[in-house]
């Protein structure tokens, strides 16, 4: 048995190196995972914790306390610091999650770079795959029962605080920060400045040592891939609680631009949005749905990729008209940088903005949208 692993072990290993695609073939990784369960823990390498009582937080005050657990922290601050995370990465309860992802044109593969490397303890969680099988669209929301299967292979509890980065400080981060609160779970945080605040503050980063994570992380897109083919998966440890209000369809798209009752906010580039420069994807025009205002998620943030401060968020949005006192929903191209509007939203106050998952890669190219277009 030992010696069936460790030869899949080593298989996969050689298989992640030789790889020249950004996401894992689900097909070759069904092999290295039959009559295998995977719910041991990442092996962790030693760290040098501080001393301080007290650390300073990356953009804002209110997680500074070091000794405060994962079951003290309120739910209403969506953000933690690299020095909060450094003094409780020990934490019981605590799983942390890199979320890397990268836009096709920029030739990066995250779970390459992930095994070169990532915050001590951390899992992969592949955007690419957890998400609906049944679209040609990238990465769309899953089902409740693909995503409870994809995360539960990967180990995590409804019981566990949950911490998301990036390696590019905040990019894809947002994204499985939404998609945990829209399957109900609001103990999850993303890290201001994500891996590269980390570094730049000295802390230790370890490489794969083992396979175990990237087991993990190939197990939990195969449990998706059951899901969506109706075989069974290994046991469920996470349940959802799925909120429809904070995930919208081209339908509802369609509709607020009657009704006018959402402020729509892009979060792309200006020149995407005013139809001058391209998209990043082969095919799909730019431009934007008639109605929306652009806030490019780049402004939410400083040169530092941490968020901005609170006063300053708000007067981001007051410059662009965007009143918070009526309701928003967030767009981008393909809901991953709209993820971030909802996020710096969070922050303002509005805990219930929905993203619309599809958002320009699905009306650019929709049937009954094409002709919905600006400029």
């Amino acid at each position: 048995m030992a010696s069936a692993i460790l030869s899949r072990t080593c298989l996969a290993r050689r298989f992640l190196q030789s790889s020249r695609s950004h996401t894992p073939n689900p097909q070759i990784f069904s092999f290295f995972f039959s009559n295998r369960s995977f719910h041991s823990r990442v092996a962790h390498s030693p760290l040098v914790h501080k001393t301080s009582n007290f650390v300073p937080c990356a953009s804002l005050s209110f997680w500074s306390k070091a000794s405060m657990s994962t079951q003290a922290m309120s739910t209403s601050e969506p953000l933690v610091s690299v020095d909060w995370l450094h003094a409780n990465l020990r934490e019981p309860h605590m799983k942390v999650l890199d979320a890397s992802w990268y836009l096709p044109h920029e030739e990066r593969n995250p779970l390459r770079e992930y095994q070169v490397a990532h915050i001590p303890g951390a899992l992969f969680f592949d955007l690419d795959g957890i998400s609906d099988l049944t679209t040609n669209l990238p990465h769309m929301l899953p089902s409740e029962e693909a995503f409870a299967a994809g995360v539960s292979a990967l180990g995590i509890e409804n019981k566990d605080g949950v911490v998301v980065y990036d390696g590019k400080g905040l990019y894809s981060a947002a994204r499985v920060w939404w998609m945990f609160r829209v399957f109900g779970h609001d103990r999850v945080w993303v890290l201001d400045g994500g891996l590269p605040r980390w570094r730049a503050s000295g802390f230790d980063v370890e490489s794969s040592a083992s396979s175990d994570a990237i087991l993990k992380a190939s197990a939990a897109r195969e449990a998706v891939v059951k899901v969506y083919n109706g075989q069974p998966v290994g046991p469920i440890t996470f349940q959802t609680k799925f909120r429809p209000h904070l995930v919208w369809s081209v339908e509802q798209i369609k509709k607020n631009m009657e009704d006018k009752t959402y402020q729509h906010i892009d979060a792309r580039p200006k020149g995407r949005f005013d139809g001058i420069d391209p998209e990043p994807r082969k095919g799909i025009r730019s431009g934007h749905i008639p109605g929306s205002k652009c806030i490019p998620f780049t402004e939410v943030m400083d040169s530092s990729q941490t968020f901005l401060p609170v006063d300053e968020l708000k007067r981001r949005f007051d410059q662009e008209g965007i009143s918070l006192d009526s309701p928003c929903v967030a767009s981008c191209g393909t809901g991953v940088t709209g993820s971030i509007l909802a996020l710096a939203l969070f922050r303002l106050g509005k805990a219930d903005v929905p993203v619309y998952d599809g958002s320009w890669t699905e009306w650019a190219t929709h049937p009954d949208t094409v002709d919905h277009m600006l400029p």
